[in-house]
């Protein structure tokens, strides 16, 4: 049985349905903090199956003892925690508080209970700024350029200290890059709460005609076009990733990283083009003053994980943007989470 913190969340519920695909039990840990509880209907609705949910926060200690001791859990897949770049700014307390302390409670809850095996989601923020844009796990981190990335590289480097002290632990860290989509089902998507902090919802809210106007920070960057370059995941793929990290882990001992993208670099303009073709709906933008902490351009080096794990990203660009148009199109808005 594998435990899923956070498992209510965009990442989180499409890693759910994966996992009941493949026959794996499961439960899931969730404040509902930046999910909703209707997520939960949803997932029943695309297994078939009923799931077995505790409504808590992983800062919780005595939650925690009691629910590794009542349920036969060997795994976790840590998915909890706050992750808006602009906030982690506005609130670092908040941040280091959730993420860094939750996570501590949580090792130390899976320690006790004699529970080492773990897959942790990382961002491929820990490796900092960087001159060369393609970003290879042997790299060094570097000091993030916001609060959230900042908690994720602590993580990673406990967990590889953790990893040293202890031979029994047996840790993946999964370093995403920007993860889009929406399960194909149209049931379960990214649904952020307030304005949406990633692009591709922004864009699709503006499509909508939830938000007027989509603002693009910064036309200035040394790229083709100007506008900063990231390198896009289907969500499906990215959660597909867990699955065969969880199983690379099974029976080896140490701490793995691998990147999680698929190696190919996309403009917040090309995003748009792309949108609009795939969708036939205008997206109107501005040009924006550039953000702090924003990086001209980066994508992934996956040939590690596609030599260790036998994983690479199969959705294109248009298939990613199809499928968060299902989930996020108006006939489909009274319906949604």
């Amino acid at each position: 049985m594998i435990l899923l913190t956070g498992g209510l969340g965009y990442i989180g519920s499409h890693a759910a349905t994966l996992l009941a695909k493949q026959g794996l039990d499961f439960i899931i840990l969730d404040n509902l903090s930046n999910s909703k509880i209707d997520v939960l209907t949803r997932l029943e609705k695309i297994t078939g199956k009923p799931i077995q949910f505790i409504h808590g926060d992983i800062r919780d200690r005595a939650l925690l003892d009691q629910l590794f001791k009542n349920n036969p859990i060997q795994a976790v897949i840590h998915f909890a925690g706050l992750k808006a770049v602009g906030e982690s700014m506005e609130k670092p307390l908040e941040y280091f508080d959730c993420n860094i302390h939750g996570s501590i409670t949580l090792f130390e809850a899976m320690a006790e209970a004699s529970i080492h095996k773990l897959v942790f989601s990382s961002s491929a923020t820990v490796y900092g700024e960087n001159d060369n844009p393609e970003l290879v796990e042997t790299m060094p981190t570097a000091m993030p350029t916001n609060n959230y990335g900042y908690t994720k590289l602590v993580i990673e480097q406990m967990l590889e200290k953790l990893a040293i002290a202890n031979s029994r632990w047996s840790i993946a860290i999964l370093r995403y890059f920007n993860p889009i989509g929406a399960h194909p089902s149209g049931l379960i998507g990214e649904d952020p709460q307030g304005i949406p902090n990633n692009l591709l919802p922004f864009v699709a809210k503006v499509a909508t005609g939830e938000l007027p106007i989509l603002n693009v920070f910064g036309d200035d960057y040394p790229t083709p076009d100007g506008t900063a370059i990231r390198d896009y995941i289907h969500v499906m793929d990215l959660v597909d990733g867990h699955i065969k990290a969880l199983d690379y882990i099974q029976n080896k001992s140490g701490c793995f990283i691998w990147n999680l993208g698929t190696g190919k670099g996309s403009s917040v303009l090309e995003i748009i083009e792309n949108f609009e073709k795939v969708t036939g709906q205008k997206v109107p933008y501005q040009i924006a003053p550039r953000r702090a902490g924003d990086i001209t351009a980066c994508w992934a080096n996956p040939e590690k994980s596609k030599h260790e794990l036998d994983w690479q990203a199969h959705f294109s660009l248009e298939q990613m943007i199809e499928d968060l148009w299902r989930w996020t199109m108006p006939n489909k808005k009274e319906e949604r989470i």
